[in-house]
């Protein structure tokens, strides 16, 4: 959860394009990101792998306003709504779009190609039918902002009496980390966005970053197995509900146009 997931910067920037409010190219970059290429497999009309560019020009033809993302994880099907075979899909990849206007979704395969030492990263984005319907799970931007404001508290205090958040060279590297990728003032959403929506991701980012410090932190100060337990108590409702907020958050662009 330290970085965004490319479903995240599809979706973003994805709706900015719609929108209008950025152009192709630049929708284009802030998707690929660090990645070297995207491709879109399964695009209506097209009979092979196709560019972004392309790809989300027909989708706009399809009657696609708004990109939806959806994290689920193994018994919590985050933002999907089936079918079963593209719920599937989605799960193994650990995140989806799902478009708003067209029943279609898109799911990445990430690849590593080239050779040692010069390896990078190619993503195939499939194209397939999804259910028109409600997606499961999501809040509404201000439950989500209340619900992880409650969750990091609950999880510092438990984690804290443990001995295992922040603490620790590995901690303190992750964290300043993430403080100079903030400081750098990186825009976590595409144009378009809500305020309160940034202001949730950047707090779902955050609740991320403590988690995957716990994580990687060993078990600290857990050192009986009730302690250790009690560790993973708290981190799983915690995990949860950062995703729901993270969806919540870029999300928020097809909800707001929804409300009009």
């Amino acid at each position: 959860m330290l970085s965004e997931p490319r479903s995240g910067r599809l979706a973003s920037w994805g709706n900015a394009l719609l929108a209008g409010l950025v152009s192709p190219d630049d929708a284009v970059l802030a998707i690929v990101g660090e990645d070297a290429v995207h491709r879109v497999e399964g695009s209506p009309g097209e009979s092979g792998p196709v560019g972004l560019t392309l790809a989300l020009g027909r989708l706009r033809a399809l009657g696609v306003t708004g990109l939806r993302v959806a994290l689920p994880a193994p018994g919590h099907p985050l933002g999907l709504s089936g079918p079963p075979e593209f719920n599937r899909r989605a799960l193994e990849a650990e995140e989806a779009v799902v478009c708003h206007g067209s029943a279609l979704g898109l799911v990445p395969e990430v690849y590593s190609v080239g050779p040692a030492g010069d390896v990078h990263v190619e993503v195939v984005w499939h194209c397939l039918e999804v259910r028109e319907a409600p997606p499961a799970d999501v809040p509404s931007l201000g439950e989500a902002e209340r619900e992880l404001a409650e969750a990091l508290r609950e999880a510092t205090a438990v984690l804290s009496r443990l001995d295992v958040a922040a603490s620790g060279p590995v901690a303190e590297a992750a964290i300043d980390a993430y403080r100079a990728r903030a400081e750098r003032g990186r825009e976590v959403l595409a144009p378009g966005y809500p305020p309160r929506a940034v202001r949730v991701l950047e707090l779902a980012q955050r609740v991320g970053l403590l988690i995957s410090v716990a994580h990687e932190n060993g078990h600290g100060g857990a050192v009986s197995a009730s302690e250790m337990a009690s560790r993973t108590a708290a981190l799983r409702p915690v995990e949860r509900t950062a995703r729901r907020a993270q969806v919540a958050a870029y999300n928020a662009f097809v909800e707001e146009r929804e409300r009009g």
